[in-house]
């Protein structure tokens, strides 16, 4: 088993910051490397959607929406994911989810709010 354990969001106005992050934990991290992780969202009434995730190897890939202005980063060692997000937009109001796939298994964390004004 993998817990996901979310700190950062909040609330910015409009083309302000914020920092995501997300540790795992777990004793099968002993003796396994997470593969990929990464971020979702859900937005009110729309289904949950890719944000960026990351390799193990830290090859990072982006929704179209977020490229350019969001950075996805992650430390092997400590099992971490993090998301820098820039320049944020009302449209990127959402609940954030961290996600872990080992073995085939994929992992959720319990969700972070992130609220962006105009």
């Amino acid at each position: 088993q993998v817990q996901l354990v979310e700190s950062g969001g909040g609330s910015v106005q409009a083309g302000g910051s914020l920092r995501l992050s997300c540790a795992a934990y777990g004793s099968i991290l002993r003796f396994n490397t997470i593969d990929t992780m990464g971020w979702y969202r859900q937005a009110p009434g729309k289904e949950r959607e890719l944000v960026a995730y990351i390799t193990r190897g830290g090859g990072a890939n982006y929704a179209d929406s977020t490229e350019g202005r969001f950075t996805i980063s992650r430390e092997n060692a400590k099992n971490t994911v993090s998301l820098q997000m820039n320049s944020l937009q009302p449209e990127d109001t959402a609940v954030y989810y961290c996600n872990a796939n080992l073995r085939h298994i994929r992992y959720w964390g319990q969700g972070t709010q992130v609220t962006v004004s105009s």
